[in-house]
C-alpha cells in the first residue's frame, strides 16, 4: 500500500468517532466493534472479517497517543498538498512507495522523508511483501490470576492461541504476542496480537500499585476500648493489627510488607481502613444497655463546635 493511500484512510471514520474523540471513547467503541465483528463470532463471513482487520487497523493508531499523533499530522499536510508532486526535480514514485514534503512540511518531522514516518507509524508496510494485519483482542481475568500471573488460551482466527499474563498486571494493560496476528505476504511475517486485560474486581482488596487496600468492619466497643483485630491477607494469612482505644472510623492503618511483591524486591504495603459497624437489631438488653451509656455522656456535646463553625 502507497504512503498516500495510508493517509486517504479515515481511521476516525472506520471507527465512527469524531477527530477530537478522547481516548476512552475511543476504546468503548472499539470494544464493542471488536465483539461484533470477531471471526469467532461472524464464521465465513468474508466481509465482517475484512470489516474487523480495518476496525483493529484503525485501534492499533488511535489507541497509541504518538501513532495517533503523527497520522494527525500527516493527514493535515496531505489535506493541504504535503503528498503532492515537489517542484525541483524530486519524484512521487508510485512503484516505489516513496514521498517527499513539499515546501517545508518535512520540517515537521525533522527534514526526514515521509518514508522513515511510515517506518514508525506503519511498521515499514509501504515497501515489499506486506506483514500480516496487527490483531485485537481482549481477556478478563480474575484479581488473584493478575497478582500472581497466569496462562490462558484464546481463540485467533479460528486457532488456539495461548498467552502467559506477568504477575502483577493491571487492569487495562496489553501485552503482545509477536507474529500471532494476521498472515502476512509471502516472504513477510505474521503481524502482532494485542491482548487487552480486564480484572475482575476482587470482594474485599483494591490495589494502587505494589500497594494494597481493604475497608475492616469493626464493633464499638472495639473502637472505644482498643484491642487486638485480626486482618485477612491476600495469602489467606490472618495478621494482628492493634487498634489505640478511641480509635475513629474511617482511620487507616498500615500493615508493612503485605501488599505486592515489587519487582525490585520485597513487597508493597497493605492498607487497613476501619469501619465502624452500627448494630441492626437490638434486644432489649443490648438496647438498655445503650440507653445507659447514652444518659451517661449526655453531658458531652459532640457537635458544639461543628455548629459553632457552621456561623462562622
Amino acid at each position: 500500500m502507497a504512503a498516500k493511500d495510508l493517509y486517504e484512510k479515515d481511521f476516525y471514520a472506520i471507527l465512527g468517532v469524531e477527530k477530537n474523540a478522547e481516548a476512552a471513547a475511543i476504546k468503548k467503541v472499539y470494544r464493542k466493534l471488536a465483539r461484533d465483528l470477531h471471526p469467532d463470532a461472524n464464521k465465513g463471513d468474508a466481509k465482517l472479517e475484512e470489516r474487523f482487520k480495518e476496525v483493529s487497523e484503525a485501534y492499533d493508531i488511535l489507541s497509541d497517543p504518538k501513532k495517533r499523533a503523527e497520522y494527525d499530522e500527516a493527514r493535515s499536510l496531505f489535506a493541504r498538498g504535503g503528498f503532492r508532486k515537489p517542484q525541483g526535480g524530486a519524484q512521487y514514485s508510485s512503484s516505489q512507495h516513496s514521498a517527499h514534503f513539499q515546501s517545508g512540511a518535512g520540517d515537521a518531522f525533522g527534514g526526514g522523508d515521509i518514508n522513515d514516518m511510515l517506518s514508525g507509524l506503519f511498521g515499514n508496510r509501504q515497501r515489499g511483501p506486506r506483514k500480516g494485519q496487527d490483531l485485537q483482542t481482549e481477556t478478563t481475568i480474575s484479581f488473584r490470576d493478575s497478582v500472581v500471573g497466569t496462562q490462558i488460551s484464546l481463540r485467533v482466527n479460528g486457532a488456539t492461541v495461548k498467552a502467559n499474563i506477568p504477575a502483577s498486571i493491571e487492569d487495562g494493560k496489553r501485552i503482545i504476542l509477536k507474529g500471532k496476528g494476521g498472515a502476512g505476504q509471502p516472504g513477510a511475517p505474521a503481524g502482532d496480537l494485542y491482548i487487552e486485560i480486564h480484572v475482575t474486581p476482587h470482594p474485599i482488596f483494591t490495589r494502587k500499585g505494589d500497594n494494597l487496600s481493604l475497608t475492616l468492619p469493626i464493633t464499638f466497643a472495639e473502637a472505644a476500648l482498643g484491642g487486638d483485630v485480626e486482618v485477612p491477607t491476600l495469602s489467606g494469612e490472618l495478621v494482628k493489627v492493634r487498634l489505640a482505644a478511641g480509635t475513629a472510623n474511617g482511620r487507616t492503618l498500615r500493615v508493612k510488607s503485605h501488599g505486592l511483591a515489587k519487582k525490585s524486591g520485597g513487597h508493597g504495603d497493605l492498607f487497613v481502613t476501619v469501619e465502624v459497624a452500627v448494630p441492626q437489631r437490638l434486644d432489649a438488653k443490648e438496647r438498655a444497655l445503650i440507653e445507659e451509656f447514652q444518659t451517661l455522656t449526655a453531658n458531652e456535646d459532640l457537635r458544639a463546635d461543628f455548629v459553632a463553625k457552621a456561623k462562622e
